[in-house]
């Protein structure tokens, strides 16, 4: 319980319930575009080039080349038992596209972990920064393919396509960019880079969760469309999968940080890539659902009670 407080007063946390609250007695604070997009630029280069660099001291070995397998499979697997759950109360369309929503992961609530983790003075490995951006495109083929399989007027969209839109999105792009460099420069560009990559970056962190602050408190109106149900999967699903996420950490003997990370990756829900791929690849899908039961719900809770959640349960696991 204290290190969900911890993280309640924790100051990126903070000017993300400052965000909600403008909006919520209909305050005119607001961060012009296109500051919120370079904002998530920076954050995903930081991330993704730290973890380089982590990576580049990092030996190769089968607990890393496991970890990211299992990553993986976790993004093509969630959204099949996703899709079920939520088939009988919505349409396919909204289904495929929910699960796929839940099957990706959301950067941000894993740039919030390492944060987090930071904070305690806790070690990850560069390879965890790999494992999100190769879980972000798996969940988009399984949603469409699942709308495909079973609908019979969606024969006409080009599985080649939705495999480039998946693997040519700039958030992948970035991060695996940025990986990559980090691992190619020398320790000492590392050092020069750190005002930039380091120093700032709880500062950005913060503005960026204030901008989402404010986006969720908008998308909060949309909510009363989703239903009790939706709203329960919405706080469930991330729930289970954590569970999961944990099982699988343990399974794999991850060290604290990296079980951290596994299990937020597993237990997020995309509110960038997907919907934008969705928007493309299935119009059928209701954006007013899919869209802020992963934003107004899924990562509220996990940046708020979900990680302090998880890191004491792995924890107690460790220490059995």
């Amino acid at each position: 319980m204290n290190e969900i407080f911890g993280n309640l007063l924790n100051p990126p946390i903070l000017f993300f319930f400052l965000g909600i609250l403008a909006v919520l007695i209909k305050s005119d604070l607001d961060i012009p575009q296109p500051i919120p997009k370079l904002l998530s630029v920076y954050l995903l280069l930081a991330i993704g080039f730290k973890g380089g660099a982590e990576l580049a001291h990092s030996a190769v070995g089968p607990k890393m080349i496991f970890t990211l397998l299992t990553a993986v499979a976790m993004s093509f697997i969630t959204p099949l038992y996703a899709f079920i759950v939520l088939r009988k109360k919505v349409s396919i369309y909204d289904a495929g596209a929910i699960a796929a929503t839940y099957g990706s992961i959301s950067a941000v609530t894993f740039i919030t972990a390492s944060s987090f983790l930071q904070d305690l003075e806790v070690a990850y490995g560069g390879h965890m920064v790999a494992a999100m951006a190769l879980m972000e495109s798996p969940a988009i083929i399984v949603g469409v393919f699942l709308i495909r399989k079973f609908t019979k007027d969606y024969g006409e969209t080009s599985y080649g396509g939705i495999i480039k839109e998946a693997l040519t999105n700039g958030s992948v792009v970035l991060l695996l960019g940025s990986l990559i460099i980090g691992m190619l420069v020398g320790e000492k560009e590392v050092v020069n880079m750190k005002p930039f990559t380091d120093y700032i970056f709880k500062g950005m962190l913060t503005l960026f969760l204030l901008d989402m602050g404010l986006l969720t408190g908008k998308r909060m109106r949309s909510l009363r469309n989703a239903g009790l149900y939706l709203l329960g999967f919405g706080v469930l699903m991330p729930l289970f999968n954590a569970v999961l996420g944990i099982g699988l950490s343990l399974l794999l003997q991850l060290e604290p940080g990296n079980a951290l990370l596994l299990t937020i990756l597993v237990a997020s829900a995309s509110y960038i890539a997907v919907p934008a791929a969705m928007r493309m690849s299935v119009p059928e899908a209701n954006p007013g659902l899919y869209v802020p039961l992963s934003l107004a719900v899924t990562f509220p809770f996990n940046i708020i009670v979900g990680i302090p959640l998880y890191y004491q349960v792995i924890l107690w696991i460790d220490k059995m």
